[in-house]
């Protein structure tokens, strides 16, 4: 597996094109489908009782006096993407069909990974506990935010989505289990942290299970009549240029408004994610069942790319870190 290190290549995505290809070779139908689904909603619950249970308050505290830092990666993650994500609009559709356009649609307006913004931020040496704080409050954020811009976005389109009863399901199926495991902390959250391994196996194969159940039903409809190998490439080229246009905006509004180099880490890192693990999930509550493979693919490509490109970035702060020390003595 060493040149997939050296290529940044998570093994978490492998798993998922593997589970992708296997919906596509033997797709779940007929009376498997249906147990699968009722699988799937447990799986979905237990996922973010799961998110709730790990978020601690300590930490949020911790960071939570960084208003204008926040600001910026709320702006970044909320109002900067759908920006870029209408301006697709102006790409044309022989390059991006109309439903990976909704699928990047889709993506941009999801809220922040947790995990990666943390990870990349203490490795670049930015200011964890602030990035805790931006990513966690981003990701509670979204669970009710992004179904609104999912509906204001999509009805500029055509086949937008009834955003009332979208939150109605969003809160019935996400935010109800989030609160009950953040609430059943005091119970729950010691043996949380002493068992994150075993948490974050739970948490993926929540992931791998939603995503085997929406590409299934995606393969009955033909999804892969509808996507070429062409089709992919210009998703990973569209990706590659949003994320570039999101790290060049970051990086520039941090200096200019003063932020120092710490800040300016835990902005580029937290304001340039997707997260996967809340958009999966989301879009299976949100859209129709052989929509939600098409709508996840410009996702699952764009959570590689950000992750490669973000652990370069990353190492290239934490080389000009340790430049910058003063020597001791």
């Amino acid at each position: 597996m060493g040149w997939l290190q050296r290529l940044k290549i998570d093994n978490f995505l492998l798993m998922l094109f593997a589970v992708v290809a296997a919906a596509s070779l033997l797709p779940a139908k007929g009376v498997v489908k249906t147990g699968f689904e009722y699988l799937t909603t447990a799986a979905i619950a237990l996922l973010f009782f799961m998110h709730g249970a790990k978020l601690s308050r300590e930490a949020i505290v911790a960071g939570a006096g960084h208003w204008r830092l926040h600001l910026v990666v709320f702006l970044s993650t909320f109002a900067l993407f759908p920006l870029l994500g209408l301006a697709m609009a102006f790409i044309p559709p022989t390059i991006l069909p109309p439903p990976l356009f909704m699928g990047f649609l889709y993506l941009c307006a999801l809220p922040a990974t947790v995990q990666s913004a943390i990870a990349f931020t203490s490795v670049a040496g930015g200011n964890v506990a602030a990035a805790v704080c931006s990513a966690s409050a981003s990701s509670i954020l979204g669970i009710f935010l992004s179904p609104v811009l999912v509906g204001a976005l999509m009805q500029t389109q055509e086949g937008g989505t009834d955003t009332l009863h979208a939150i109605g399901k969003i809160i019935l199926q996400l935010m109800a289990p989030f609160i009950a495991g953040h609430l059943s902390r005091p119970l729950t959250g010691r043996w949380v942290d002493k068992h994150k391994k075993l948490i974050n196996l739970t948490d993926r194969s929540s992931i791998l299970l939603v995503v085997y159940v929406a590409f299934s039903e995606a393969v009955v409809e033909g999804i892969w009549r509808q996507v070429t190998g062409v089709s992919l490439l210009w998703v990973v080229g569209i990706s590659l240029a949003l994320l570039t246009i999101v790290l060049i905006v970051n990086t520039c509004a941090s200096r200019l408004l003063g932020f120092n180099t710490a800040e300016e880490i835990t902005i580029v890192f937290c304001g340039s994610k997707k997260s996967l693990a809340n958009g999966v999930p989301m879009a299976n509550v949100l859209f129709p069942a052989g929509a939600v493979g098409m709508m996840l693919l410009p996702l699952m490509i764009f959570h590689q790319i950000q992750l490669m490109v973000c652990a370069v970035l990353a190492q290239r702060y934490a080389r000009r870190s340790v430049k910058e020390k003063p020597p001791v003595g």
